[in-house]
């Protein structure tokens, strides 16, 4: 900056000094390019000027300079039933890189004076549309990850459960609540393409990590529905398992399942290509008892991403257990303790660390608790519909999932 000033100077001061000795259209020549690079310089000044102002304004307002990816944590609340005293309404959005830290609140569904929430169902998003969508009891919201802002809000005959979205973002299984059938969905336009009855109680989904697959789970039967993508039909089942399904897995390669069933602390594994149930798996040294919700011992079953750890919750003790899933049954190993009654348990996109409804975050390596949710008021923030998401230069460009599906593709 200072070289572009002091060239400016030396120039005019060159023509004042010849001014006498010069033809009067040559003066008026020279004094015109001489304004041309003054122009020049300020504006070169300013521009960088302007570049320092934006880039001091990102880091006062919390944001990454561009190109620089954030990784963000984002939580629906009411995500325990309709208990608003665990998160409020919205979806909570946290600062992974940063602790943990709260960052803001996405306004979802209004709440009229004197009436409850909606409970919220469960959570999925895309990296390929840029878009997170939330189901209630009622209906099922999409919105523009980054912004907040809804694209689109409808309602569904028989309600909605916990829903799944394809690899590639444009279709959705959304169970009815509890009902009777899965409807397909267009994720852009929320309009239903098909209806897939299964008479099973349709509560849990999981897409395959390839896309080929989706598995649907009814709290009211014990056998797992699989469908093929490319016609929405059934294509087979697993099972029978030894009591209704409850939350469950599947590994990478679609070879096996992982099934909390009630009546159980622990789970059973099935073959998908047999549909025969292989194991039942009980963990030790630990009682059953009362739940708080949900009716069954163990609700949540999460593998790791490499498939080498099953991490399985335990509702009457407030703990999640882990297994060694790398044998068959697989081995229980240790146990974390946690804060409260956990409902359900997934794992972030890089795999380092495991998400408990508890709000709490454990390092998957040390399995040591190392962060645990508050919201903007410092409340214990609780959910069992959450997902993490990496968002760089105002897009999304990766996407996690509510389920700790194996990832480990053979």
């Amino acid at each position: 900056m200072l070289r572009s000033k002091q060239r400016v100077g030396y120039d005019n001061d060159a023509l004042l000094n010849a001014r006498s000795k010069t033809a009067p259209h040559v003066s008026n020549l020279q004094s015109t390019e001489v304004k041309s690079e003054m122009s020049t310089g300020k504006f070169r000044w300013f521009a960088q000027l302007l570049l320092v102002l934006l880039f001091a304004a990102s880091l006062l307002s919390g944001q990454p300079p561009a190109g620089k990816e954030r990784h963000l944590l984002y939580v629906a609340s009411p995500g325990i039933r309709n208990y608003e005293e665990y998160g409020g309404v919205g979806i909570l959005v946290f600062d992974i890189d940063d602790g943990y830290r709260f960052v803001k609140r996405i306004p979802t569904w209004d709440v009229p004076s004197g009436q409850k929430s909606e409970n919220v169902k469960g959570i999925a998003a895309s990296a390929k549309t840029g878009r997170v969508y939330v189901t209630t009891i009622n209906r099922m919201m999409a919105l523009d990850a980054v912004t907040g802002k809804k694209l689109w809000d409808k309602t569904y005959e028989g309600g909605c459960d916990r829903l799944a979205i394809s690899p590639d973002g444009r279709i959705l299984y959304v169970p009815q609540l509890e009902g009777p059938l899965w409807q397909v969905v267009n994720a852009a336009t929320g309009a239903v393409i098909t209806k897939i009855e299964t008479k099973s109680g349709s509560h849990n989904t999981v897409y395959s990590p390839d896309g080929t697959r989706v598995y649907m789970a009814g709290l009211k039967s014990p056998v797992l529905s699989v469908a093929e993508t490319r016609s929405h039909k059934i294509a087979s089942t697993v099972g029978p398992f030894a009591n209704f399904i409850r939350p469950f897995t599947v590994n990478g390669s679609n070879t096996l399942c992982f099934v909390n069933v009630n009546g159980l602390l622990g789970f059973e594994v099935g073959d998908v290509r047999t549909g025969k149930k292989l194991y039942r798996v009980e963990v030790q040294g630990y009682q059953q008892g009362p739940v708080k919700r949900h009716g069954c011992p163990s609700h949540g079953i999460a593998l790791t991403h490499d498939e080498k750890e099953l991490w399985v919750v335990d509702g009457a003790n407030d703990f999640v257990h882990i297994f060694d899933s790398t044998v068959m049954p697989p081995k229980q190993t240790t146990s974390v303790k946690l804060r409260d009654f956990p409902g359900w348990i997934s794992f972030s996109m890089d795999g380092r660390y495991a998400y408990s409804s508890t709000g709490e975050i454990i390092d998957v390596s040390t399995k040591k608790i190392v962060a645990a949710l508050q919201d903007e008021t410092g409340r214990q923030v609780q959910s069992e519909k959450l997902l993490d998401l990496v968002i760089a230069n105002g897009r999304v460009v990766r996407a996690g999932n509510q389920f700790g599906v194996g990832m480990k593709q053979k």
